[in-house]
Formats: structure tokens, C-alpha cells, sequence
């Protein structure tokens, strides 16, 4: 989710570059910077937090020159830094990226062996230094870049300079999103469309492993492999707003439907299918470390409290260890028991939340190991805490979370699976199962996204302006319940409850009646006789009822008012594919009712205080 923009033409490049960049503020960032040639050099600018600090950087150190690129990153390999920003060098090469390496510490060291030094912790440098190796054995800037790809597994946007070919700018994609802006004057790149709107409406969308040399009148495109392409330019009518958000609503919209991508990015390089486990060197915990646990509590507020709640299921199940989900704000209020012997994981979004740091770092006080779950590197908790693993779902902008929920319950059952393998409890029959569904997730979220937006705006209108709603879940179902409740509650300012189903007969179903819409999480796991029978006591008694099914489930669809269909899958892997109907449930109702979706009264996307 960094930002790229590229420009080659005859103005100066810097304040074109600085633009661009304000214009994907929106995708987030924690440092920036900017690369222009200049006189046969590349001089480079960079500075760590708001483009401000860039802006003032480059009035004190202005850059002259009419081909540049420049960047803002997201932190995901080593912290937020002047040294880590990009652009980054290596002999006559500049490059900015977005993506992930896989094997860069592969690469890393095959490089220092090669003599040549790293300047910082990132994985995009090792692009850099790759590029340069092949022009140093004599080869061109675009069969050195080819031949760099070449070696490297993963995602990547780049845009890549060389002092030894001044006009030019060289571009290459591979699952990570890159644009061209075509105009008589100039060519222009960028990873996002508002970056260019000023500027041209004619633009070009690169496809996956093809690559593009821009020039100030002209661009040609082919594959990595070197066979040429031809494709027309398209006409964007966007206005500013909707090019932010990619032509949705809002950005929530936009960000339910880039889960399948989060989802991707979180699991790359950490899935070993070939041994059925997980690939988890960067968390720092030793396989002597995952035997010594004797218990496992999940510390988290909010959404990030639902996913926990999920995480105990899965940790329990495939570990033989007793798990606990704490809210934070409560676990700090109390002398909680808890010490040497316990793990400790907190989970945040942002990695500030006030309540789960202190929560925290108090069971860190008292002896026990913590390991944080966050989105954001160098963030207050992975900082304080003894081990981290980052989630990878890209800045989140809508404050209900919905893609970083998604990459949470990612990590939460890697670790599952990554700690029962390490003390014997999952076998390998059950883990291949596991490891192999999870990989599949992201595609059957991504082939259903469309068609289950259309059909909840379909349904949703029956329902919209009810004023209570109940969400009903077993098992690992029981979370998503309380998510979708939370989630509808956030955005539509609608009273709805999540409650474990069979919790209804103790209270909540003296609520029933034909006003109130029950929602109904009925995955065909071994809860589902009971789900089905909680279903049909809430029918009994007039209520609306709203099923997600798996799909084809003829039996559960007959007794219900309303179904939305999910993928069928392994019954660990149901809150993936269970959990995205909700969220669009949701949306389409506080769309419906004309709410601020993206920013709701009285909410914050990061609580910080108390």
C-alpha cells in the first residue's frame, strides 16, 4: 500500500513527484522520499513521517532535474527510518518498490557475499543492489532490471533510475498495482491513479510480469521475458474523490474488497505447503520457546477482541494448551494471575492501542512473554513486547476494520498451527488440511465478493430499518457474531447483539418478534444441528431470519426469511469466509441510511487515550 510516482519530460521533476505523492496520502505512509537525476548524478531526498517534513527537506536541499521517482512507504521489513525510506541506491541505481521480497534474506546474503554492502534493513534495497550486479556486467538498464526480477520471489511495483541511462525511467509490476500516465509532453507512473489525474486522463494499467521503459515522448511495454506488448490507453473520468477510493463509495467498501489481497499479502512467504507448517523465523520464538508455554492469553479491545476470541478456538484446538481472550481495558483493571509460563498476545491494529500496551506490558512486568500482533511496524506494542508478528494488510482508512481483522485471524491461526507443530499436538494429516484451505481462502473470498455485495443490497432493503438486530454464531462462529454486531452498530448506529446460540433460550430470545431480523451463522461445522435448531426457536417466535449458508445448504435455506451463500470449507477456515457477508451487511445498511460510513460519530480509528 506504499505510494509510487514516476515523471520523465522536460519540467522539473521534484515538485511533480511531491504532488503526486500528496495525492496518495490516503494509502498511508511512515517516511518519504524522492529521487531526481541531476547533472549524471541521481541526488536523493528522504525524511521520515508526514510528506511536510519531506517539503521542508527539499526547500533546504532543493533537486533540479526532469526525471525522478518518488515514494512513501508503509514499513514492513525494518522500522520506519531515513535510512529504510526509499528511494533507495546502489552504485548507479535508484529504485522504489512496493511489495514484499519473499526471499530476501536469501538474496541478502548471496549479495554480501558478492561484496556488496547494505545500507539499511529493507527488502527493496536488495532489488537495487541486484539491478546494479547486471549492469555491472555489462548488460542495459532494462535487461538488468529483467534479469534482477528474475531472481527475486514475491510482490513488487518498481520504478527504477540509472545514472547511466538518464531519460529514461524503468517500470515493472507483479501482483502489486502500477499505472502509466501517457501524455504528448511526459510519462508518468504512479501505483495509484489520483497521483496522475492532474496531469493526463490517459492511462495504462500494467498487467502482472510485464515491464515498461518510459521516456519523455514515448513508452514501449513488454514482458519480463522480452516479447512485446501492445494495449490501448484507457480515458479515466474519475473525479479526485472517487480515484482515492478506486471508484467505490466509500473506503470501507473499497477495503471489504481488498481482503482477498491483504489476505494474500499476510500469508506469502509464511505457508510452507511442502511440510504442511509455518514459516515463522521473523517472530523470534524458538522452537525450545513454544515447549516451555504452559498457557496462552489473547489481550485486544474491539474488533481485534473478536479475532482474539477466534484465536483461543484455534489455539486451543491445535496446540492442547488452555487459551484465554481478555479484554484489555478489563484485564488491567484487576490483579490478573498471570506470570512465567504464560504467553502473552496482544493484538492491535494500529499497535497503540492505550489499554492493550498497558495491558501488556503490566503481564511483561510480572514475568510472562508477549508477543504482539500488529499492522504497523515500530509501533508501540511490537516495541515493548518480546516477539512480534506483523500483520501485512496495508494501511486501513475506514475506522470499523474489516481487511485488518482479516489479516489478524490470518496471523492468530499461523501462530496455531506454527505452535502445535512445534509441541506435537496437530499431526500432519490435519495440518496438510489447514495449510492447504488457508492458501485457497483468499481466492474463495475474491470469486464470491461481488456477487454477495449484490445480493445483501438485494436483501438488506427488507431489513434496513429494523431497529434491533440479533447475530447468532457457535463455535468459531461465536466471534463473528459479536463482529458483525459490532460492525453494524459502528456504522449504521443500529442496536444489534452477538450472543453464542446457545445462550438465546437464557435471555435474549424474550426480544423475538416479527420486527426483529436474526442473523444466523450456519457453516456446515459440527455445531450445525444445534445452530439449525437455534434457528427454527427463533422462527418459532416470528422472527426474520437471515442465514449465511454454505452454499447448495437446501435445508437451512427453507427455514429462513433471507441466505447469503458462503464457499464451503475446512470447518477451522469458516470465520474468513463467514465474516465478509457480514461486514457488507452492514455497510449496505448504513449506506442505506445515509450514515458516515468511513468516519462515525463519535469513533476513532486509534484509541490511544483512556
Amino acid at each position: 500500500m506504499c505510494g509510487i510516482v514516476g515523471y520523465v519530460g522536460d519540467e522539473q521533476a521534484a515538485p511533480i513527484l511531491l504532488d503526486g505523492l500528496r495525492r496518495l496520502e490516503y494509502r498511508g505512509y511512515d517516511s518519504a522520499g524522492v529521487a531526481v537525476h541531476d547533472d549524471g548524478r541521481i541526488e536523493l531526498v528522504r525524511a521520515v513521517g508526514k510528506l511536510r517534513n519531506l517539503e521542508k527537506a527539499l526547500t533546504e536541499n532543493p533537486l533540479t532535474g526532469t526525471v525522478g521517482v518518488g515514494h512513501t512507504r508503509w514499513a514492513t521489513h525494518g522500522r520506519p527510518s531515513e535510512i529504510n525510506a526509499h528511494p533507495h541506491i546502489a552504485g548507479p541505481i535508484a529504485v522504489v518498490h512496493n511489495g514484499i521480497i519473499e526471499n530476501h534474506l536469501e538474496l541478502r546474503q548471496e549479495l554480501e557475499a558478492d561484496g556488496f554492502g547494505m545500507s539499511s534493513d529493507t527488502d527493496t534495497e536488495i532489488v537495487a543492489h541486484l539491478v546494479h550486479r547486471e549492469t555491472k556486467a555489462g548488460r542495459d538498464l532494462l535487461d538488468a532490471v529483467r534479469r534482477a526480477l528474475a531472481q527475486v520471489e514475491g510482490t513488487y511495483a518498481i520504478a527504477v533510475l540509472s545514472t547511466e541511462q538518464v531519460d529514461r525511467v524503468i517500470v515493472a509490476k507483479n501482483a502489486s498495482p502500477l499505472v502509466i500516465g501517457v501524455s504528448r509532453e511526459a510519462m508518468y507512473c504512479a501505483s495509484d491513479i489520483p497521483a496522475l489525474l492532474p496531469y493526463t486522463d490517459e492511462m495504462l494499467f500494467l498487467e502482472d510480469d510485464e515491464i515498461a521503459v518510459l521516456e519523455a515522448t514515448r513508452f514501449s511495454l513488454s514482458t519480463l521475458e522480452g516479447a512485446p506488448v501492445e494495449r490501448e490507453t484507457q480515458r479515466i473520468s474519475w473525479s479526485p474523490v472517487m480515484a482515492e477510493k478506486a471508484g467505490y463509495k466509500h473506503f470501507m467498501l473499497k477495503e471489504i474488497f481488498e481482503q482477498p489481497r491483504a489476505l494474500e499479502d499476510t500469508l506469502r512467504g509464511r505457508l510452507d505447503r511442502e511440510s504442511a507448517d509455518v514459516n515463522a523465523l521473523e517472530i523470534g520464538l524458538t522452537d525450545e520457546d513454544a515447549k516451555k508455554i504452559e498457557r496462552v492469553v489473547l489481550l485486544a479491545c474491539g474488533t481485534s477482541h473478536h479475532a482474539t476470541v477466534a484465536g483461543r478456538y484455534w489455539i486451543e484446538e491445535l496446540t492442547g494448551l488452555q487459551a484465554i481472550a481478555e479484554l484489555a481495558s478489563e484485564f488491567r483493571g484487576r490483579d490478573a494471575v498471570i506470570g512465567e509460563g504464560d504467553l502473552v498476545i496482544a493484538v492491535s491494529q494500529s499497535g497503540e492501542t492505550i489499554d492493550t500496551l498497558m495491558a501488556a506490558r503490566e503481564a511483561k512486568q510480572k514475568g510472562a512473554k508477549v508477543l504482539a500482533i500488529a499492522n504497523v511496524i515500530g509501533s508501540a506494542i511490537p516495541r515493548m513486547a518480546d516477539a512480534s508478528f506483523y500483520t501485512h494488510a496495508g494501511p486501513e482508512i475506514g475506522v470499523a476494520s474489516t481487511k485488518c481483522f482479516m489479516a489478524q485471524l490470518a496471523n492468530l491461526l499461523m501462530f496455531s498451527i506454527w505452535l502445535g507443530r512445534r509441541r506435537g499436538a496437530v499431526d500432519d494429516a490435519q495440518a496438510t488440511e489447514i495449510v492447504e484451505g488457508l492458501a485457497r481462502v483468499p481466492h474463495l473470498i475474491e470469486e464470491r465478493l461481488q456477487s454477495t455485495h449484490e445480493s445483501i443490497k438485494d436483501l438488506m432493503r427488507t431489513f434496513a430499518d429494523a431497529h434491533d438486530v440479533l447475530f447468532l454464531g457457535r463455535g468459531l462462529s461465536f466471534p463473528m457474531a459479536l463482529e458483525g454486531a459490532l460492525k453494524l452498530k459502528e456504522i449504521s448506529y443500529v442496536h444489534a447483539e452477538g450472543y453464542a446460540a446457545g445462550e438465546m433460550k437464557h435471555g435474549p430470545i424474550a426480544l423475538l418478534d416479527a420486527h426483529v431480523p436474526v442473523i444466523v451463522l450456519l457453516p456446515r461445522d459440527r455445531h450445525y444441528d444445534r445452530s439449525l435448531s437455534n434457528l427454527q426457536e427463533a422462527r418459532a417466535r416470528e422472527a426474520k431470519i437471515i442465514a449465511i449458508t454454505v452454499e447448495g445448504d437446501s435445508q437451512a435455506q427453507a427455514l429462513c426469511d433471507a441466505f447469503v451463500e458462503i464457499a464451503p470449507t475446512h470447518e477451522a477456515l469458516t470465520p474468513f469466509v463467514s465474516v465478509v457477508p457480514l461486514q457488507l451487511y452492514a455497510y449496505c445498511v448504513a449506506d442505506h441510511k445515509g450514515t458516515d460510513v468511513d468516519q462515525p460519530r463519535n469513533l476513532a480509528k486509534t484509541v490511544t487515550v483512556e
